[in-house]
């Protein structure tokens, strides 16, 4: 099954027969078979026609609106959840303080050895000293999860490791033109925070989208904090996937020179701005800033990094539980399935991706 984007803007979404055709003018853009599609995202100014709109429901296909820069506006969705019972056994673990806890740990745990993995081969290529002292300080704050006793807490040596890892993060990139002097984003202030919140904001519409195939609540989350209209779950089921898919594939595409300077533009963001914000935000409400400068990619550069993204969630990985290989597509759904199992009590404790 095919995850489409469409960004032409200025096209039409329109049904010929029992396929659907994005057309510009006289030109046919894209044709997209319904029964081969499992997700399409419409970016930009694009119209659909309500015989289209009817055929994606009837072969309910998820149908996600974003802005050219990622921005979410919206989605159709049809996979209501029937299994009232997983909801009621979801919503009781909000209550489970030692659920919460050892569930948060683990999480937390998994991305720091994640980044602590990915820095350390970092630093076999370049030996510099400052990514070094950037692994030895997360060493420390995994230790320190282990005497964590509350949500606060954990979060807290999250929002510290996180610093740390950006620290020795930007020293992976070579390119000239690249940007980045520390983690920003809403906007993002430089060219690399622009892809990192881009690839981030993918992953969590796919980590939205599983969860929302297997029933679950994805606002009921337990690592974030509970907000009217955040969706926490797929922030908490995300974090583990950050580094071995987005952060990997950035600094392969500014070193391996599939992005180019032109690939970005300045832009001017204010209180009215379609743009703004561009990833959706785990913590608090963005305080949007006037007249606050940012850097986007631009149409060309979008289509490059969704084309390596498609190709990166295609790369196979060994997988322990399967002990097989797999796709980081299907990865992702096994480890959604994984935690649907914990929830309904069938497996003891959640296991995050950790790689090697």
């Amino acid at each position: 099954m095919k995850v489409l984007y469409l960004t032409t803007d200025g096209a039409k979404l329109v049904k010929k027969g029992n396929v659907l055709k994005l057309i510009k003018e006289e030109d046919t853009y894209h044709t997209i078979f319904p029964h081969q599609t499992e997700q399409i995202y419409i970016m930009g100014n694009i119209e659909i026609t309500t015989p289209a709109f009817k055929l994606l429901m009837k072969n309910k296909i998820d149908t996600v609106f974003i802005s050219k820069n990622g921005k979410f506006h919206g989605k159709l969705s049809f996979n209501p959840s029937k299994n009232v019972f997983l909801r009621i056994k979801q919503y009781k673990l909000l209550e489970d303080e030692k659920f919460k806890l050892d569930l948060s740990r683990a999480i937390i745990k998994a991305k720091i050895k994640n980044q602590i993995t990915f820095l350390q081969r970092i630093y076999r290529n370049r030996g510099i000293s400052e990514i070094k002292s950037s692994i030895k300080l997360l060493k420390t704050n995994l230790q320190s999860l282990d005497r964590a006793d509350s949500l606060d807490s954990i979060r807290g040596i999250e929002g510290i490791a996180s610093r740390n890892y950006f620290n020795g993060f930007k020293y992976a990139i070579t390119t000239d033109f690249a940007v980045f002097k520390k983690r920003t984003k809403n906007p993002p202030e430089d060219n690399v925070n622009a892809v990192l919140s881009f690839l981030y904001t993918l992953i969590y519409f796919r980590v939205d989208a599983f969860l929302e195939a297997e029933g679950l609540d994805s606002y009921a989350g337990y690592l974030h904090s509970l907000d009217y209209g955040r969706k926490s779950l797929a922030f908490d089921l995300m974090e583990e996937f950050r580094t071995p898919i987005a952060d990997t594939l950035c600094v392969a595409l500014f070193n391996l020179g599939v992005l180019k300077k032109e690939d970005f533009r300045e832009v001017i963001f204010s209180v009215d701005s379609e743009d703004y914000p561009l990833e959706p935000s785990e913590n608090e409400e963005t305080s949007i800033i006037e007249n606050k400068k940012g850097v986007l990619l631009t149409k060309d550069g979008l289509k490059k990094v969704i084309s390596q993204f498609e190709r990166k969630l295609e790369t196979e990985y060994y997988y322990p539980p399967e002990s097989q290989k797999v796709f980081y597509k299907k990865l992702i759904h096994y480890q959604i399935k994984h935690f649907k199992r914990v929830i309904l009590g069938q497996e003891k404790e959640y296991k995050p991706l950790v790689i090697k």
